[in-house]
C-alpha cells in the first residue's frame, strides 16, 4: 500500500506547481466531458482504482518476487559450500530421502487389514487367542453334536421303519385269525352237511379240523403277541431317540448362540477367519512400529538437515526437506534452478506492467487533467484525497 501513497504524494506535489498557472483547455481524444462533474469524478475515481488494483497487484509479486530471489540465493549458499561441508549436507539429505521414499511406500502399499479391524484387534489384543481357542473348541463340538444329530435321526428312522413292519404283522395276524375262524366254520357247516344229510361219520374231520385250528390259531396269537411285544419295544425306542434328540438340540442351540456372539464380538465368521485376522494383524503392527521408528528417524535426519541449512545462512531450509534430490543431483539442482529464473522473469514482467502500464499512466492522466483543467484542481484533490483516506482504511 506505500506505493499508492507515494503516487498520490508525488500527485500533490506536481498539483502545487500548477495551483495559481491559468491553463487553456486542450482538445481531448477521450469521448468524456470533462466539464461534466459526474463523469469528470468518475474518470478520476477510475484512474486511482487502477492505481490501487496496480499497487495491491505490486506487493504480492513484490513477495512471491523476493521470495523466488531468496531461493536461488539459497541455492547458491548451497551450491558454494566446502567440499567437506558439501558432502555432510548430501549425507543428511540422503537419509531423509531414503526415509521419506519409506514413507510413501508404506504409505502406499495396501493394507493386509482395514484400520477399523485392526483398531478392534487392537482393543483385543490380549483376547484373540483365547477367543480362538473358544471358538475352535465351539466350533469342534458344533462338528460332534451334527453327528450325534444325524446318528440319532437315522437310529430314529430306522425305528420308524421297524415300526411300520411291526404294524403290518399285526394286521397281518388280525387277518388270518379272521381267515382262520373263517374257514373254521365251513368246515364245521361241510362236516354238518356231510354227517347229516349223506350220513357218513364225521368225528375224524371233527377232531382233525379242531387239532388244525387249535395249531393254527396257536401259532397266530403267538406271533401276534410277539409283534405287540416288539412294537411297545420300538416305541419305547422311538420316544427315548426324541428325548435324546431334544436334549441334543439344546445343546445345538446353545452352541450355536455361543458360536454367533463369539463370532460377533471377533467381527468374524470362523475361527479359520479369525486366524488369518490374527495373523495379518501381527504382520500389520510390524510394519506400523517399522513405519513408526522410521518416522521418528526421518523427524531427527530432518531436524538435523534444517540446524546444517541454518548454519550455512540458508533463508528458508525448510523449503529443501521436500527437493532432497536438489542437493543430491545437480542436474536437479539446474532444472529447479532454471525453473526459479522463469518464474522470476515471469514476475517481473508483470511488475513492469503494473508499475508501467497501469500505474504510471494512471498518475499521469490525473496529473494532466489538473494541467488542462486548473479550475477543476481544488476538485480533483479532494477527490483523491478522500479516496486516499477511504484506502487507506
Amino acid at each position: 500500500m506505500g506505493f499508492i501513497k507515494k503516487l498520490l504524494e508525488r500527485f500533490r506535489r506536481n498539483y502545487d506547481e500548477y495551483e495559481d498557472e491559468d491553463w487553456e483547455e486542450e482538445n481531448s481524444s477521450r469521448d468524456i466531458d470533462f466539464g461534466n462533474r459526474e463523469q469528470r469524478n468518475d474518470y478520476v475515481r477510475n484512474c486511482l482504482e487502477k492505481m490501487a488494483e496496480a499497487t495491491k497487484e505490486l506487493e504480492n509479486l513484490n513477495f512471491e518476487y523476493n521470495m523466488v530471489t531468496s531461493y536461488l540465493k539459497d541455492m547458491e549458499e548451497i551450491e558454494a559450500l566446502p567440499q567437506e561441508e558439501s558432502e555432510q549436507l548430501k549425507d543428511c539429505a540422503k537419509r531423509v530421502s531414503l526415509l521419506q521414499e519409506r514413507k510413501t511406500d508404506f504409505m502406499g502399499r495396501p493394507r493386509r487389514i482395514t484400520d477399523e479391524k485392526y483398531r478392534m484387534v487392537e482393543r483385543m489384543e490380549d483376547q484373540v487367542e483365547e477367543g480362538f481357542d473358544k471358538i475352535t473348541e465351539a466350533e469342534n463340538y458344533q462338528e460332534l453334536i451334527r453327528k450325534d444329530l444325524s446318528r440319532l435321526d437315522g437310529e430314529k428312522h430306522a425305528y420308524l421303519y421297524r415300526k411300520s413292519e411291526v404294524m403290518r404283522v399285526i394286521s397281518d395276524t388280525r387277518g388270518m385269525a379272521i381267515i382262520c375262524v373263517t374257514a373254521l366254520g365251513l368246515c364245521v357247516l361241510l362236516l354238518l352237511f356231510l354227517h347229516f344229510f349223506l350220513d357218513m361219520d364225521t368225528r375224524l374231520g371233527y377232531l382233525l379240523t379242531a387239532g388244525a385250528t387249535a395249531v393254527v390259531i396257536t401259532l397266530i396269537y403267538v406271533k401276534h403277541m410277539d409283534a405287540r411285544r416288539e412294537l411297545k419295544r420300538v416305541e419305547t425306542g422311538i420316544n427315548k431317540i426324541i428325548l435324546l434328540q431334544n436334549k441334543v438340540k439344546i445343546r445345538y442351540v446353545n452352541n450355536t448362540n455361543l458360536l454367533e456372539y463369539l463370532y460377533m464380538k471377533y467381527g468374524v465368521s470362523s475361527g479359520k477367519e479369525l486366524s488369518q485376522l490374527w495373523e495379518n494383524y501381527k504382520l500389520e503392527r510390524e510394519e506400523r512400529e517399522k513405519f513408526r521408528r522410521a518416522e521418528i528417524d526421518l523427524d531427527y535426519s530432518e531436524q538435523e538437515l534444517l540446524q546444517i541449512l541454518k548454519c550455512y545462512q540458508v533463508q528458508d531450509p525448510a523449503i529443501w526437506l521436500h527437493q532432497t534430490e536438489a542437493i543430491l543431483d545437480p542436474k536437479e539442482m539446474v532444472e529447479i534452478r532454471h525453473n526459479l529464473i522463469i518464474r522470476r522473469q515471469s514476475l517481473r514482467r508483470r511488475m513492469d506492467y503494473n508499475r508501467e502500464m497501469v500505474a504510471g499512466p494512471s498518475q499521469r492522466d490525473i496529473k494532466a487533467l489538473v494541467e488542462r483543467y486548473p479550475k477543476y484542481a481544488k476538485e480533483i484533490m479532494k477527490t483523491v484525497e478522500e479516496y486516499e483516506q477511504k484506502f487507506s482504511s
